[in-house]
């Protein structure tokens, strides 16, 4: 008997447990696969670091919960049952005062617990505040020493600690008269009860064992409802967390294939673009057109300069030629097809990205140039950081190209990272190229390499550049001039400091052509 109950718990123990963990790492699983194919206007209005404290800390609250709680709940629900049923068998006018009392009981269970549940809510809603604070302040925690910004830091965030203290102080406080009110209903029904048994008993009508029996019957009843009241407050912080669980799944993307019309490109397209009256406002600033009525050609093969004041809609473009939005009116054709009757995934396929402040992912250094072709070699890897002039400082790190890299490739210089990108661009081999050239911030040596590398990443490729240089735009085959969204001159460099005001006035102070 000892043995086969130190078996059952094991087993107990083990599957319930199993479960919990297992359910959560399914949901993590299928809630990260959700948010990473959602478009990144729902990031907008959504801070990174509260959903992923909705995918981790909510998802472990659940874990908890499932993986001991709801044990606890389900032994307990049996032991009422098979309690109440000993009790009718015992004494069935005992029994009808338990029932009676049973509603008693039930209602400020249901009625506690429903504000434990919203209480609930609003606590992991505060933690995520709390986590999201940690993230910013230490992710940029240069800035913060540089202006001597740790006091009111600190002062922000006990701020922010204090308010999700008070919130689980509030509903530590509904659990607490919960859990009050059921042991004070379950001791006032078994007092009731065996008052009438005494009563009972003194007159003849049941024997005291009889009554010893009911009263050992009805406290197991009652110490399991008090069990039941403390395991539903865990339930109802589980749901809390589980609606913000939800939230996230609920969440549509706006930017996905079409149900019907859906086209396909072939597997290597000649990078013919055409942007057709395009009009697009971020859903952020819905009140301002980031791009107004613009219709733009680009060849195959071309590079197209784009250049303007910050702000002019450069930027967007590029958005918009990804698919990360669709125009508000207009629209965007690749090989002669919509871009709207694409899937997302076949579309992004035939570009390559270079932006300003290159995405660097934490991992080693071969992994962030083979981010866009998981399958290419080592040697194909190397091939495109010789071309990038990357490989030369790979190789004089500790672990050359296995080296890990910090977060957001910490202990780079900005060269280094821009030269990385070009690699890793130039692995892709896609028809597009999209380049966001990196500002003058760079070194001397830095740019020089950067320069170096381009023509052979722009060869044979249809290409978009924001400029910031005046050997790009030379040597661009046309120059799209940029200002509030609109677009204002198409030529070459020569011809649009002859014919066009702000163009001249944007090469005398970024290019430092000397045009007054």
């Amino acid at each position: 008997m000892t043995l086969g109950l130190a078996i059952g718990t094991f087993a107990r123990f083990y599957l319930v447990s199993w479960i919990g963990e297992r359910v959560v790492a399914d949901l993590r699983k299928k809630v990260f696969d959700h948010l990473i194919e959602l478009h990144p206007g729902f990031y907008e209005n959504n801070r990174s670091s509260e959903i992923q404290s909705r995918l981790t800390a909510d998802t472990t609250l659940l874990q908890s919960v499932i993986g001991s709680s709801l044990s606890m709940f389900l032994r307990n629900v049996l032991m009422v049952i098979g309690g109440i049923v000993l009790l009718f068998i015992t004494n069935p006018k005992l029994t009808s005062i338990v029932v009676v009392a049973l509603p008693l009981i039930i209602t400020p269970i249901l009625m506690f617990g429903r504000r434990v549940r919203n209480l609930s809510r609003e606590s992991q809603d505060r933690v995520a505040n709390v986590g999201s604070y940690v993230a910013e302040a230490l992710g940029q925690i240069k800035t913060v020493q540089a202006y001597n910004h740790q006091q009111q830091d600190k002062q922000r965030f006990s701020h922010t600690v204090e308010q999700a203290f008070d919130t689980a102080r509030k509903r530590i406080l509904q659990r607490s008269w919960l859990i009050t009110l059921v042991i004070v209903l379950v001791l006032g029904a078994v007092a009731v009860m065996l008052w009438v048994g005494g009563m009972d008993v003194i007159n003849g009508r049941i024997s005291s064992g009889e009554l010893a029996a009911f009263v050992f019957y009805a406290l197991m009843v009652g110490m399991a409802f008090g069990t039941l009241s403390e395991v539903i407050g865990d339930l109802q912080r589980a749901a809390g967390a589980a609606e913000r669980i939800g939230e996230l799944l609920q969440a549509r993307s706006e930017i996905k294939a079409p149900a019907a019309d859906l086209q396909s490109l072939p597997q290597r397209i000649s990078g013919r673009l055409v942007l057709e009256s395009v009009t697009f406002a971020y859903p952020s600033r819905s009140q301002r057109n980031a791009v107004d009525n613009l219709t733009l050609t680009v060849e195959p093969g071309e590079t197209l300069a784009l250049v303007g004041p910050s702000g002019a809609g450069k930027s967007t473009i590029f958005d918009l030629l990804l698919r990360f939005y669709d125009p508000g009116q207009g629209r965007i054709l690749i090989e002669g097809i919509p871009a709207a009757q694409l899937d997302p995934h076949d579309l992004r396929r035939c570009f390559a990205l270079v932006s300003q402040t290159p995405a660097l992912f934490f991992g080693s250094v071969e992994d962030n140039i083979r981010y866009g072709n998981a399958t290419a070699s080592l040697e194909q890897v190397q091939a495109a950081a010789r071309i990038a002039h990357a490989h030369e400082f790979i190789l004089e790190m500790a672990d050359g190209y296995r080296t890990h890299l910090g977060e957001g490739g910490l202990g780079l210089s900005g060269g280094q990272r821009q030269r990385l990108a070009i690699a890793r661009a130039l692995l892709v081999d896609a028809p597009i190229l999209l380049l966001d050239e990196a500002t003058s911030a760079l070194d001397a040596q830095s740019e020089h390499l950067i320069q170096q590398a381009l023509p052979s990443l722009m060869l044979g490729r249809t290409t978009l550049v924001i400029a910031h240089r005046l050997a790009t735009v030379q040597n661009a085959d046309r120059i799209a001039v940029m200002d509030q969204g609109r677009l204002v001159a198409v030529g070459t460099h020569q011809q649009l400091i002859a014919s066009n005001p702000l163009y001249a006035r944007l090469a005398a102070l970024q290019f430092n052509t000397g045009v007054e």
